[in-house]
């Protein structure tokens, strides 16, 4: 199997893979300070193009809803970068007005394309538009939140803290709707919302994912998981669901090849 960036292996450790919602197209980016993008043929996975980011480790980095940009933060920066994939251009956002954060790392975009949400530090979330990269609101959790989902209608976001509670918030009014406990979790690490809303995924330090209903999240305090699968050994720090909703795929970066798919 031919790899997808197979015409420029990075020169560091990848931090992100993500397949370009509508055209055979895939995103790696690392510590080498680049975003590069494949065409993705199975014969030759052609490159695209590599964007070099001068002096910036990238941390995360994500297409837009549309598939039209890139966002990329990095591992000690305050500021972001956009690339505008039809302009050509690269866009540093040097400061969000009314955002106070010594770094911008984790971000989630909306399925619906009109929304960013960074992580800040001691709990805080805030919520950007996607047009402006404008802060819209800032909302405040207990403890230090670890990862976020969208759902797939935009309208809620889950967020998980490193004590292992997840939030429910309502994007419109910016308000906790609902508040649980993942069970057994001592560090919470990484969250997903399946396509078709119906299940919650929770990985922790421990490597258990959990898998719940969303209907019973939104109304138990202690939800039990309708599934606990713990077939890795170091901490999940991956999870996502195929959009189907068929298959889970579980994840771990402290261990090579620690890929489980359920």
């Amino acid at each position: 199997c031919l790899p997808a960036n197979q015409e420029r292996l990075s020169g560091g450790k990848l931090s992100t893979v993500q397949f370009h919602p509508s055209a055979q197209v895939v995103l790696t980016a690392g510590l080498d300070r680049c975003v590069s993008l494949f065409q993705v043929d199975g014969i030759k996975n052609p490159k695209i193009q590599s964007i070099y980011l001068e002096s910036f480790p990238i941390h995360k980095a994500c297409f837009s809803a549309d598939g039209e940009q890139v966002i990329a933060t990095g591992t000690h920066h305050k500021m972001f970068y956009v690339y505008d994939m039809m302009g050509g251009s690269i866009i540093p956002v040097h400061q969000v007005r009314g955002m106070e954060e010594r770094f911008v790392r984790d971000f989630e975009v909306s399925p619906d394309g009109s929304l960013m949400l960074l992580t800040g530090t001691s709990g805080y979330l805030h919520l950007l538009s996607m047009k402006t990269k404008e802060l819209i609101s800032t909302m405040k959790a207990n403890g230090r939140c670890t990862a976020s989902a969208f759902t797939p209608d935009s309208s809620k976001i889950y967020t998980y803290s490193k004590e292992g509670e997840v939030f429910i918030w309502d994007v419109k009014s910016r308000k906790c709707l609902h508040r649980f406990q993942d069970e057994g979790s001592l560090v919470g690490r990484c969250i997903a919302v399946s396509k078709n809303n119906q299940y919650v995924a929770c990985g922790s330090s421990s490597g258990v994912v959990n898998l719940y209903t969303t209907d019973v999240c939104l109304r138990e305090k202690n939800p039990k998981p309708v599934k606990a699968i713990m077939n890795l050994v170091t901490a999940a720090t991956s999870v996502t669901f195929n959009p189907t909703t068929e298959i889970l795929a579980v994840a771990s970066k402290r261990t090579d090849e620690a890929v489980k798919l359920v």
